[in-house]
């Protein structure tokens, strides 16, 4: 069995799974701020000693690819970037939404009613604007990654049709606003690499490898750096 090494990093969760055909052996996570930088390869390091494997019986990497934090990105890519090309192997990416999605489909049970049921996992993007996408209850797209801005009338070709669950940290502050009798939101469901070890087995099984040279996070949006204000100066 492949044993996959996946890593999350796209939001404020830092977390690295080690799996085996689709299983989890062993997961490390924290939400602590500013914790990628410090925590990511101590994670490794430590499941793979926990486990008693070697970085040379890793047979892949998978990474969350975004959308999510620019910085956070970065870190988690530069660092699954770095193992393939030391190691020689597989580069997978999954989506930062769909892995969400996974995660949801592991607690969601059929409506009685019958009612097709839509998965639109959130994360936030600032202010009121998340990035999301939808799914049916299979895990298939319906539609595609995008930057929202949420308004009362959000996902309304959405709502009139199926019920829909909003999950993730960008949903909570949709609450408010996206009212229905079919929106559902569910609380509990946060970014982690033991969502990613099922589709990291399916892609490795089809051998859907990313370009370890080539390949980029999924920003959706362009970095913007802001300018450092000094007190005292306008």
């Amino acid at each position: 069995m492949a044993n996959i090494l996946c890593i999350e990093t796209a939001t404020t969760t830092c977390s690295v799974a080690l799996t085996q055909g689709g299983d989890i052996l062993s997961i490390k996570e924290t939400t602590e701020k500013n914790a990628h930088s410090a925590k990511l390869t101590l994670f490794i390091d430590e499941i793979l000693k926990e486990n008693k494997l070697a970085f040379s019986d890793l047979d892949a990497v998978t990474i969350s690819k975004g959308p999510g934090s620019y910085t956070g990105l970065r870190i988690g890519v530069s660092t699954a970037k770095g193992l393939c090309y030391a190691l020689d192997i597989p580069l997978i990416s999954i989506n930062t939404l769909q892995s969400l999605a996974w995660g949801m489909a592991k607690k969601h049970t059929d409506d009685k009613s019958g009612q097709e049921t839509l998965f639109c996992p959130m994360i936030d993007a600032r202010r009121m604007e998340v990035y999301a996408a939808v799914y049916d209850s299979n895990l298939k797209e319906v539609r595609e990654t995008r930057a929202d801005i949420i308004e009362a009338n959000s996902f309304s070709d959405y709502l009139d049709q199926s019920r829909v669950i909003f999950f993730g940290d960008g949903a909570d502050k949709c609450k408010g606003t996206i009212i229905h009798p079919n929106a559902v939101f569910m609380d509990g469901i946060s970014p982690s690499a033991a969502n990613m070890a099922i589709p990291a087995f399916q892609k490795y099984g089809q051998k859907k490898f990313e370009d370890v040279a080539y390949f980029e996070p999924f920003y959706l949006k362009d970095f913007i750096a802001g300018i450092p204000r000094v007190k005292g100066l306008k």
